[in-house]
């Protein structure tokens, strides 16, 4: 882009650049409109100027920072059973379904299944009850009991759990033991077991409230400056590089202030119900805080007849126009501006329009 000088005027140069300053560093441009100062007419005629053609490019900006991606737990359910812990049977994170043995406490599985009540009996033939309701809700997705499910511990289902007993190389005693059987409100779901209480060799008493679930998806946030928090309202577009290679989206959404004096800035994804690791969230370790590269678009990136910020000039209605190398206004329109360049329309492809002397280079 060529720049020609044609002499120095201060008053103009110094109005001009006032004029412009929101543009040079705002990232909204409908901000930076609305706070332009407008330039005196006297000024305007007696200014010295630069000449710099307009041409074709792209104005756009990213803050490149560190997005920090976790996984928060929740307890969902306690340990029933009492012996020592001979097998761990899934892994940190797992996603498990009904039916799916979780551990083994002295050599008896303990099964995961779906129900809001919680073990507290031993279930046998003639109990009634929600606890039953949910166990024959088992016993039938794994296609060994075809009875009503009504909570009544007949003779059928004692059949279906002597099946499912043997089936786990239990005893086929028909009586379902308090700690065989962990219920959980909702299933699958990925599962986190507490390693400071269930791993080998644990003493278990039957107490432990050691049965964790993971959300579908983990929280993303970025922490920043305020400086840089101004420049991300909320809506602004971040891109993630995920741990695989992956691309993800997110929108930056509600912000924290730390006692640190920096601010945390919560992610979302593109829509609600959505997640922002999308099919790819188990690339994301269960614990721990992972960090994950991103770029945050302050200004989106546009194509256009671009020109410098400074040139632009705002009159006493605060209406933007660009003068011409012969002194003619032309009224523009601005589309996007970063970094001290803007994206106009209102010019035409090499028009030479002025610049404020102090901005030749």
């Amino acid at each position: 882009m060529a720049f020609r000088s044609n002499g120095p005027s201060r008053r103009w140069a110094l109005a001009s650049i006032i004029a412009i300053g929101a543009l040079l560093i705002g990232a909204a441009t409908g901000w930076a409109i609305a706070t332009v100062i407008a330039v005196p007419e006297e000024d305007l005629e007696a200014s010295q100027f630069t000449v710099v053609d307009v041409s074709q490019g792209k104005v756009g900006s990213e803050l490149s920072l560190n997005v920090v991606a976790q996984w928060s737990q929740v307890p969902v359910a306690s340990n029933r059973a009492a012996g020592t812990v001979t097998e761990v049977s899934v892994t940190e994170g797992q996603e498990v379904v009904a039916g799916s043995a979780l551990y083994l406490v002295d050599q008896r599985p303990v099964v995961i299944a779906q129900g809001k009540v919680p073990s507290f009996r031993h279930m046998r033939r003639s109990d009634t009850g929600a606890d039953v309701t949910q166990m024959q809700t088992l016993l039938a997705s794994l296609g060994l009991y075809r009875g009503p499910v009504d909570g009544v511990f007949d003779v059928t289902t004692e059949r279906a759990v002597r099946a499912w007993q043997s089936s786990l190389g239990l005893k086929a005693d028909g009586v379902v033991m308090l700690g065989d059987v962990i219920f959980v409100p909702s299933l699958p779901v990925r599962i986190s077991l507490d390693s400071e209480l269930i791993y080998l060799g644990a003493i278990l008493v039957g107490d432990e409230p050691a049965i964790r679930a993971l959300p579908k998806s983990p929280t993303f946030s970025v922490p920043v400056t305020e400086a840089q928090a101004a420049l991300m309202p909320e809506g602004t577009l971040v891109k993630i590089d995920g741990p695989a290679g992956d691309a993800w989206t997110a929108f930056t959404f509600q912000r924290e202030w730390t006692d640190q004096g920096s601010v945390l800035v919560e992610l979302s994804p593109a829509s609600e119900g959505l997640a922002i690791c999308a099919d790819a969230c188990e690339s994301i370790p269960p614990t721990g805080e992972v960090l994950l590269p991103a770029r945050i678009v302050t200004v989106e990136t546009v194509e256009g007849l671009i020109l410098p910020s400074a040139s632009l000039v705002a009159d006493g209605s605060g209406k933007l126009f660009v003068i011409d190398r012969s002194g003619a206004r032309h009224s523009v329109v601005v589309v996007a501006s970063a970094k001290g360049m803007s994206v106009v329309e209102g010019v035409q492809l090499g028009m030479s329009v002025r610049l404020p002397a102090s901005m030749e280079r």
